[in-house]
């Protein structure tokens, strides 16, 4: 038997993804992990998440963060609450930390800018004065300023978290002018640590979990929903393999499903059945969840994926 490849999504060439969207009706692709907020999920704990750090910035509280591990939804979520904030109450913006060798100064001109600075200064605390002076005027038109920071994990140094403290000291007696939330892995702990003064100031923290079985269905008919799909796609037994084998993690749900359309059309059935969730699996090098709840062997297997979906990163930058 041949071997078969199998890809993430977003790898897929054009008309071979366009030839199964079209074998199953699809009007687009329904399990890209390239983001879109059509095809934002809003589980109960995403949903949580999301009223949570809205109440920290509408209650002025400063610092907040949210935690989740590779593939849970952390960027989404970081969009979701971007595409939320009204520009006529809110002063907002996300960036996107895509290596540690960001500097303090780089954080703070990039953030005045942001928020509206038109030309930073090119000395640090001139660039401090033109911010503060932008979020006075923020403050003055009933409006909140919002940083939203993904992948905090990055800021691995010290001074960084130095950085961040000191822009959370803007503020006027009795309010805080900057509100800074933090998307990030479970190392962004690690980061808050280098600096226990910060740490200390985080109002809120909130941890996303992968999806549940049933909330792993549930994710799976509304992409197929949001695709255009006018079936379900795949069968009960392949659904439970599917969580299984991903352990709820949400990136990984689409690159299984993503492969197993495909895997189905070539074989040019009418959906994705067990043996075919199996076959993906075994080549993507997935186990599956173990089926006791003892601790140890489901944080292994989360363990393993984590591992899996960090090589699928590096692999991709």
């Amino acid at each position: 038997m041949s071997a078969r490849r199998y890809y993430e999504p977003t790898l897929f060439i054009r008309d071979i993804d366009m030839s199964y969207t079209e074998y199953f009706g699809l009007e687009r692709e329904a399990f890209s992990n390239a983001p879109d907020a059509r095809f934002y999920f809003d589980s109960a704990q995403h949903s949580q998440a999301l009223t949570r750090v809205l109440r920290a910035v509408d209650s002025n509280k400063g610092l907040a963060v949210l935690v989740g591990g590779i593939g849970s939804g952390k960027t989404t979520l970081a969009r979701r609450m971007l595409d939320t904030l009204p520009a006529e109450m809110y002063e907002s913006s996300l960036l996107v930390m895509v290596h540690s060798g960001i500097t303090p100064e780089w954080i703070l001109t990039r953030i005045a800018m942001q928020l509206g600075v038109t030309k930073p200064a090119a000395d640090r605390l001139t660039v401090l004065k033109q911010l503060y002076e932008r979020l006075l005027e923020i403050d003055r038109q009933g409006r909140r300023a919002v940083v939203l920071i993904d992948e905090a994990q990055m800021l691995q140094t010290r001074a960084l978290m130095e950085e961040f403290r000191g822009l959370l000291n803007l503020e006027i007696p009795g309010k805080k002018l900057l509100n800074v939330i933090f998307f990030g892995l479970p190392e962004v702990e690690e980061c808050l640590r280098l600096d226990e003064p910060l740490a200390q100031r985080v109002a809120m923290r909130y941890y996303l979990h992968s999806l549940n079985e049933e909330s792993t269905l549930a994710y799976i008919k509304h992409r197929l929903q949001v695709a255009g799909a006018k079936n379900m796609l795949f069968s009960g037994p392949a659904v439970k393999l599917i969580f299984q084998y991903s352990a709820g993690v949400p990136r990984l749900i689409n690159t299984l499903c993503d492969n197993c359309l495909f895997e189905a059309y070539l074989q040019k059935l009418s959906g994705v059945v067990p043996q075919i969730v199996q076959s993906v699996a075994g080549d993507l090098g997935l186990t599956q969840l173990p089926t006791t709840q003892a601790t140890e062997g489901v944080d292994a297997h989360l363990n393993k994926i984590e591992s899996m979906l960090s090589k699928m990163e590096q692999r991709r930058s």
